[in-house]
């Protein structure tokens, strides 16, 4: 989930890494949100913040954090959780 506020807007580029990812794996597990913080009370946490906060979850449950665009590291923590 890309959560973001609506001054800063949604992370566009992360867009295209989720997709190529998809492409490449084929694979039905990977979904990609996006969630403005401003009209989801249990997202209050990350209200205030000018970076784009992913949120990775398995069964309902968040399992992994990852702060700013990082590609790389965006990559690693979706092949991980895969």
């Amino acid at each position: 989930v890309d959560v973001y506020q609506a001054w800063c807007g949604p992370c566009k580029p992360v867009v295209n890494l989720f997709q190529k990812i998809k492409n490449e794996l084929g694979s039905n597990l990977l979904h990609f949100a996006v969630a403005e913080v401003d009209s989801i009370d249990a997202l209050e946490k990350y209200r205030g913040q000018c970076e784009p906060v992913f949120l990775f979850y398995t069964g309902g449950e968040l399992v992994a954090v990852v702060r700013g665009a990082d590609a790389p590291l965006l990559q690693k923590t979706i092949l991980k959780q895969l």
